[in-house]
């Protein structure tokens, strides 16, 4: 089979600069998705945070105690869990709920 002009494949020119424009693409975008991602844990955590304060207000009012400790509130069946979602624990620190760093 004899190929003609027009059924020729990539020169490895065009191939290389594919290549190259593919990679300074993903140059631009990881960095920008690993920023995100550590601003998307912070941001999950300070819901979770607004959760459990709106959750410990509830079983104040509901029980007339005072929390000492967040698992009250997991006994109590207010929350499912005392932890941010990345896993970094939290605790209550004169009534109000804060990272465990």
């Amino acid at each position: 089979m004899k190929l003609t002009k027009n059924d020729r494949g990539f020169t490895l020119i065009e191939m290389v600069i594919v290549l190259l424009i593919i990679s300074v693409l993903l140059l631009v975008a990881v960095p920008n998705m690993v920023t995100n991602s550590s601003v998307a844990h912070s941001t999950g955590c300070d819901a979770t945070i607004d959760l459990l304060q709106a959750q410990l207000g509830a079983y104040e009012i509901e029980t007339g105690e005072e929390v000492s400790s967040l698992d009250d509130l997991v006994d109590g069946d207010y929350v499912d869990r005392t932890t941010c979602p990345d896993g970094t624990p939290l605790t209550i620190s004169n009534g109000s709920i804060e990272r465990d760093e």
